[in-house]
């Protein structure tokens, strides 16, 4: 659903101390705050408009900010997607840099009022006032270009280095961003010097109006500069440069120009390049990037994240009331997950397992977690108090009478889970949801010998719990609508992304990765090394190597995989000694010829078997669309937004279109 159209609205105020007026710009959509205002060809039309008025000679100086709790997310990424010609890329930079060029040549103070979110071309115009005040209360401030696959196109590569210097700059540019889009906040950019004062949100702009009458008061004595001297360095500016080049081929390993041109650019801002041949600069680099592969991919990717996987789940029934929730296990995952329900519920939970010492553990990492986080000042001591009175840890079933809602994380083995849902069917209430953080296993035959199989529902979280935020909703052949949605729900108020997939072996992620794995193991058996199969995948942009992938998951986790797999399909998932062989912690190869494939081959056959694994998914109807594992391998296993998750990566390569034929 589109933004409705932004607007800058312009105001007069006036101040006692100077004779003329103020000029008060909000940036505004009219809408609240979960429609943002961006940048597209209405707003810039009305920008236009403002300027005009803004430059006559009437103004003391101006003041630009936001709606509440936005000041302004950049460019509209709709409008902007359909630009994939160099012509409308190159046009849609200059009109930015000649509007935003214009606030930078206005005779008078200006001061960018950051009072919110403010992304990508909110900064670069930010970035063109003379000076910038900043809320406290600011969570977003980032230019997260390079995610997208393009660069920043309205100066910011050409003022932010020369406003806070190299280090910062690639940072704030590139590393922040290839780091999973890290943002900073109101404090953080204050201090890193993108803004020349730090206020409190409720007299921000009122402050901020302050502040620009103090600079007009003091401008004819002290002449205000726009570009800030750059922060001392402790090494020359090629040297930084290069160590970023370096970090960015240890993270991409070249598959995303961005970051590169990005780097390009930044440096020609720090090598002697007027603003103006910067700015051309830029539209050549969104000229090439826009249209190409990855800057396509990664907008499709940003809808799935920000659009697609966001919308409500709609079914015929409501979920569940939840006010205690259990988990049966006390292991590394369980743990991971207790602290999470913890946090983000606040609510009575219940911590079972057979060993005492594991539940001691459990509750030991749960205190240390919160602790932490009250050193961060995330919580007072109170608050930390609360939550931690919240747990209780039993050895038996009877103290999870209470609870709405129960996860089993036990060992991965159907036996063993069919035991506990018994165990937990005879004391839990008729309408208790009873989950299961299976990896692989069916829901369906979890749930076949319990008198109400359609309260059982999968609940598969990844590992690491704190950073990957998919939740696959397994729904079994007769989990009814009901528990589903409460599942789905609960995953919400965990701020987790929920996914509803359909009961088959390993659903969706741990499937197509695993087929990854097979053609590595594959690989492995017929020669290969370890290095060379790794740094087949990794030229892809993955986040991290297989083998490293392998050994966190676990070999034995991944075996157990493979296995459950390989009894659904054995013809696509061979079992491997090798892996066999990390599981029992031997790192032995079972060698079965000596004909290693070319790094070439092992991607193509790798992608291949990907895109295969894919279509029989969609056949099975495990979820309806690509885009729906799209979402899942980008929110689940990071992959990277400039593959499009792997679907669009493999249709821009002629991979999806060969396998259909």
């Amino acid at each position: 659903m589109s933004n409705p159209p932004t607007a800058f609205k312009l105001a007069r105020v006036a101040r006692p101390e100077v004779e003329r007026p103020l000029a008060l710009v909000t940036i505004d959509n009219g809408a609240d705050h979960s429609k943002p205002t961006v940048f597209g060809r209405p707003a810039f039309e009305s920008l236009a408009a403002v300027l005009t008025a803004l430059e006559s000679d009437e103004w003391a100086a101006l003041v630009i900010t936001g709606k509440p709790y936005f000041f302004s997310a950049g460019a509209d990424l709709e409008e902007f997607s359909v630009r994939a010609t160099a012509e409308l890329a190159r046009e849609g930079s200059r009109t930015g840099h000649e509007l935003f060029g214009r606030i930078r040549a206005l005779p008078y103070p200006t001061v960018a009022a950051i009072n919110g979110a403010c992304l990508g071309g909110g900064v670069e115009l930010a970035l063109h006032c003379d000076t910038r005040t900043i809320s406290t209360a600011v969570r977003h401030f980032a230019c997260p270009e390079c995610f997208l696959g393009i660069v920043p196109g309205w100066g910011g590569t050409q003022l932010v280095p020369r406003l806070v210097g190299p280090e910062t700059a690639i940072e704030f540019i590139v590393d922040n961003s290839m780091r999973q889009n890290r943002m900073l906040n109101g404090a953080q950019a204050h201090e890193l010097g993108f803004a020349d004062r730090l206020l409190e949100p409720p007299e921000f702009v009122d402050e901020s109006l302050t502040f620009a009458t103090e600079l007009r008061q003091n401008s004819a004595e002290s002449p205000i500069s726009s570009e800030a001297g750059d922060s001392p360095q402790r090494a020359p500016v090629s040297d930084i440069l290069a160590r970023a080049r370096a970090r960015l081929d240890d993270a991409v390993h070249g598959a995303a120009p961005a970051p590169y041109r990005a780097l390009g650019l930044i440096e020609g801002a720090l090598s002697g390049w007027s603003v103006e041949e910067g700015y051309r600069a830029e539209e050549d680099a969104i000229a090439e990037l826009l249209p190409g592969p990855q800057a396509q991919a990664s907008l499709y990717a940003f809808d799935l994240v920000e659009r697609r996987a966001k919308k409500p789940l709609q079914l015929d029934a409501e979920p569940r009331r939840v006010a205690s929730v259990g988990i049966v296990g006390a292991g590394l995952m369980a743990t991971q997950l207790a602290t999470l329900f913890l946090r983000r519920l606040e609510l009575p939970l219940v911590i079972a397992d057979v060993d005492e010492d594991a539940l001691a553990a459990a509750r030991q990492a749960i205190e240390a977690e919160l602790t932490g986080l009250v050193a961060k000042g995330r919580y007072d001591e109170g608050k930390a108090r609360f939550l931690a009175s919240l747990v209780r840890t039993t050895t038996g079933r009877a103290e999870f009478a209470g609870c709405e809602l129960v996860l089993e994380a036990v060992f991965e083995e159907l036996e063993v889970k069919r035991q506990v849902f018994a165990e937990l069917e005879a004391v839990v209430a008729s309408d208790c949801v009873l989950a299961t953080n299976t990896s692989a296993l069916s829901v369906t035959a979890m749930a076949a010998e319990l008198a109400q199989p359609e309260r059982v529902v999968g609940m598969h979280f990844f590992n690491p719990v704190a950073l990957l935020p998919l939740v696959e909703v397994v729904r079994g052949e007769q989990t009814d609508d009901a528990t589903a949605a409460t599942a789905f729900e609960l995953a919400t108020k965990l701020r987790k992304r929920p996914l509803l997939v359909k009961d088959a072996p390993a659903f969706v992620v741990n499937r197509v990765l695993t087929r990854l794995l097979s053609v590595v193991l594959a690989a492995l058996e017929r020669g290969n090394s370890i290095e060379e199969t790794d740094e087949a995948i990794l030229r892809l942009g993955l986040p991290m190597a297989p083998s490293v992938l392998l050994q966190m998951v676990g070999p034995r986790v991944a075996l157990h995989v493979l296995e459950t797999l390989h009894d659904a399909y054995p013809d696509r998932f061979p079992l491997s000694e090798t892996l066999a062989n990390y599981a029992e912690g031997r790192e032995e190869i079972a060698l079965a010829e000596d004909n290693p494939l070319s790094q070439d081959e092992i991607l193509a056959t790798a992608l291949a078997a990907i895109a295969e694994e894919i279509q029989h998914v969609l056949a099975e109807g495990v979820v309806p669309a690509a885009a729906e594992v799209d979402t899942a391998l980008i929110l689940g296993a990071g992959f990277p937004f400039w593959l499009g998750g792997i679907t669009k990566h493999l249709e821009q390569s002629r991979i999806w279109e060969r396998m259909s034929s």
